[in-house]
């Protein structure tokens, strides 16, 4: 190709159509891949520099998912409180209810040995006690009931002075039938009747046998702290349930949100055990319900608290975890700014490509053209 010599005219116009095409093929490959800068021939810095952007974006797009798990974990963590407060406000009306529960009128019949012969046998003392009270002492003489209280009236005056762990009990009443002296507790408490028993057929006052009738207050509560202890078994099941991931923050474990790539920005939460032990509560039989009701009322507490800690994780969290989308958005920006092309513009340019390419061709055909004129002359 060398040996062939062209006009001066004609190699300008065709320098011009060869950098023309070269062009378009450029601007087409823009509109095609949408990018500027699809290597590092095309501009080494905006390369390098979009892609470093970008490399971050995506250690940060696996930041993120590492966010919405621990969002999770802290949302199935308070979900597991919620639950567990509804367990305690159901022990709390349980144990409200046995609380106002009372015992069905209990009536102790003690058997009584009339004395055949008086004064063979020594005085008898006898004491009577309300559940943990104080207990109080009647003395019967050696004769049949010959002391001051040998008859009804005269023993209820001996015991005017009982009470019971609540209060001066009411309604206490004696009975006298024979032999028989029968002690009635309209309010149900357990009465206690404690003496030396006679041997049979010897004379004086002794306790031969006794019969209980009715429902005693402990009796009564029975079921409710049947339920009330069922209530604290299903606390332990819900905590241990309360998993997220493999990660349980109402069984002690620990969780740890990453923040940036290089881990130097994280959160630390700790977990708590809230089984029923952990909030402080445990199997009880109602011997003192009011104590129970505090350990509730504490347990509502500590279960406040530890919802409103969790609320604070879980707010810094979701915080970092907007912060970080932002950021990741940011990245892609900036990258996209170096390296993506604007297709309006491109377009533009290759619609003026083509029309510069059309003009080229005109005008490389009319520097032929004097050639052209010495080949007519020619022929």
């Amino acid at each position: 190709m060398g040996d062939i010599t062209i006009s001066s005219a004609v190699r300008t116009n065709l320098l011009t159509l060869q950098n023309t095409a070269q062009m378009m093929a450029q601007t087409q490959n823009r509109l095609a891949t949408g990018l500027k800068v699809s290597s590092a021939l095309d501009n080494p810095q905006s390369y390098f520099t979009a892609a470093g952007l970008s490399s971050r974006a995506t250690d940060m797009s696996a930041l993120l998912d590492s966010m919405s798990l621990g969002v999770q974990t802290l949302k199935a963590a308070d979900e597991g409180i919620k639950s567990i407060q509804k367990l305690v406000d159901q022990a709390k009306s349980v144990a409200n209810q046995a609380l106002q529960s009372k015992a069905t009128e209990t009536s102790v019949t003690e058997t009584v040995e009339a004395a055949a012969i008086a004064g063979t046998a020594g005085a008898r003392t006898v004491t009577f006690q309300i559940g943990t009270a104080s207990a109080v002492s009647v003395v019967f003489g050696t004769a049949t009931y010959a002391s001051a209280a040998s008859s009804a009236t005269a023993i209820e005056s001996e015991l005017a002075g009982l009470v019971s762990a609540g209060g001066t009990l009411a309604g206490l009443t004696v009975s006298r039938s024979g032999g028989d002296l029968t002690f009635t507790v309209a309010s149900g408490e357990d009465l206690t009747i404690a003496g030396t028993a006679a041997a049979t057929g010897a004379a004086g006052f002794g306790i031969a046998g006794a019969t209980t009738n009715g429902e005693t207050l402990a009796e009564a509560r029975t079921a409710f702290s049947t339920d009330y202890n069922n209530l604290l078994a299903q606390i332990d099941q819900l905590s241990l349930d309360t998993s997220f991931n493999g990660i349980n923050l109402l069984a002690g474990d620990d969780l740890s949100v990453m923040f940036n790539e290089s881990s130097t920005s994280k959160l630390d939460i700790e977990g708590v055990t809230f089984n029923a032990a952990g909030i402080g509560l445990t199997e009880t039989t109602f011997s003192d319900i009011n104590a129970e009701v505090t350990k509730l009322n504490t347990a509502t507490s500590t279960l406040r608290k530890q919802s409103s800690t969790f609320g604070a994780n879980l707010s810094v969290v979701q915080s970092r975890q907007d912060f970080t989308k932002n950021m990741i958005d940011v990245l892609e920006a900036g990258a996209g700014n170096l390296t993506l092309a604007d297709t309006n513009v491109e377009a533009a340019n290759l619609l003026a490509l083509q029309t510069r390419q059309s003009l080229a061709s005109t005008s490389l055909s009319l520097a032929n053209q004097s050639e052209q004129s010495v080949l007519s002359l020619l022929r």
